[in-house]
């Protein structure tokens, strides 16, 4: 093979490849348009009637967290969001979806959803966040650890154990995987507030976001 006829098939091989990732790259945007949900389908999403929620829900603010409680950061950001509707009681409120990313989270999270149907939701989920250390261990979780925590907490444990396997609970986690996966949530904790994400992650940035929308509805 000449040189000339080198240079010339390494020349079709590159306009190849140039071409095929050009067709890779307008196929993948068509499935992302696809993909992307409306405006409406997305509020609908957002939040669903059954989602455990703090705060008065005629609060002209919804901060919207998708969480783990297996997440670390999740834990971390828990005190600050109390803090925000502590000190905005009337005009914010909380929505928690179920985001079972780790290891065991799904077990955790049965377990909040009978600790809601006990009337204990709060207290199990702040000792639940509060054990975490001990028992989220990434790959190897100890979920007796959680068990022990929520119980302390005020959970009767025989009767959850049967009421977290009822199929509303099911449905409440098969739907918050849904609306996870249709949302293209990827990690925890990931919010909005009244709609809008985050401009970009932090503790700051969400104080912002969450003072800007209550002074737009003053």
């Amino acid at each position: 093979m000449t040189r000339k006829t080198i240079s010339f098939t390494v020349i079709i091989v590159a306009v190849a490849i140039a071409a095929a990732m050009f067709i890779y790259s307008s196929t993948a945007s068509l499935q992302a348009a696809d993909t992307e949900p409306s405006a409406e389908d997305r509020e609908n999403r957002l939040e669903r009637s059954y989602s455990p929620s703090f705060g008065p829900q005629d609060a002209p603010v919804t901060i919207v967290e998708f969480f783990d409680p297996s997440c670390e950061a999740c834990r971390a950001f828990y005190p600050i969001v109390k803090r925000i509707l502590a000190e905005n009681p009337n005009d914010v409120r909380l929505v928690l979806r179920y985001t079972p990313f780790h290891k065991g989270s799904e077990e955790v999270v049965r377990l909040l959803e009978a600790a809601r149907l006990q009337g204990v939701f709060k207290p199990v989920l702040e000792a639940v966040l509060a054990a975490q250390p001990e028992w989220a261990a990434h790959g190897r979780p100890r979920l007796d650890k959680a068990w022990a925590a929520a119980e302390a907490a005020g959970l009767d444990v025989e009767t959850a154990r049967q009421s977290m396997i009822r199929p509303d609970v099911d449905a409440t986690i098969n739907q918050d995987k849904e609306d996870v996966a249709a949302l293209g949530i990827m990690k925890t904790p990931t919010f909005f507030v009244n709609g809008q994400p985050l401009p970009s992650f932090g503790v700051q940035q969400l104080k912002d976001l969450v003072r800007e929308e209550i002074s737009s509805s003053n």
